[in-house]
């Protein structure tokens, strides 16, 4: 039994380790999301996003749920998502054969690195400031390869 479970373990690192075409494209699909978001271009930022549009439906309640492009404007100009150009990928990794998360750092307006500082009553001691992020991209085998973002930007409260 244990050299069964060491056999799959090992065709599965295999599998997930060997394919950098795939995590290359899932990188690109990351950069090219935060781009568009940063520019303005949210019609095309919202097909690269697959995740829940839950948290931006209760933001907005006047807004249709269906206008996806509408919904991350108003993340990105009202509701205090940060849609910043990444600066770095410090660190990327294939989790399994259609899921890789990437460890990111995002450029302030000014160029500055981009901070998320202690908030809500707590201090810096606390919760000390942040500047790298996760952030999860998906591979659709289903829907002709589509790789499509998880995650909405950082939220600044």
């Amino acid at each position: 039994m244990a050299g069964q479970v060491k056999s799959v373990a090992e065709s599965l690192y295999i599998s997930v380790s060997s394919n950098r075409h795939d995590i290359e494209k899932a990188r690109l699909t990351l950069i090219t999301f935060f781009e568009l978001l940063s520019k303005g271009i949210y019609v095309m930022a919202s097909e690269l996003y697959g995740g829940s549009y839950k948290e931006l439906i209760e933001m907005n309640p006047g807004l249709d749920a269906d206008d996806h492009a509408a919904l991350l404007e108003s993340a990105c100009t009202v509701n205090g998502f940060q849609c910043l150009l990444l600066k770095d990928i410090v660190h990327a990794v294939q989790d399994w054969p259609d899921t890789f998360t990437f460890t990111v750092t995002f450029l302030n307006p000014d160029g500055s690195l981009f901070e998320l500082g202690a908030c809500c009553g707590n201090a810096a001691t606390e919760l000390p400031p942040q500047s790298s992020f996760d952030f999860t991209v998906m591979r659709l085998p289903q829907a002709g390869d589509l790789f499509l973002v998880q995650r909405l930007p950082v939220y600044l409260p």
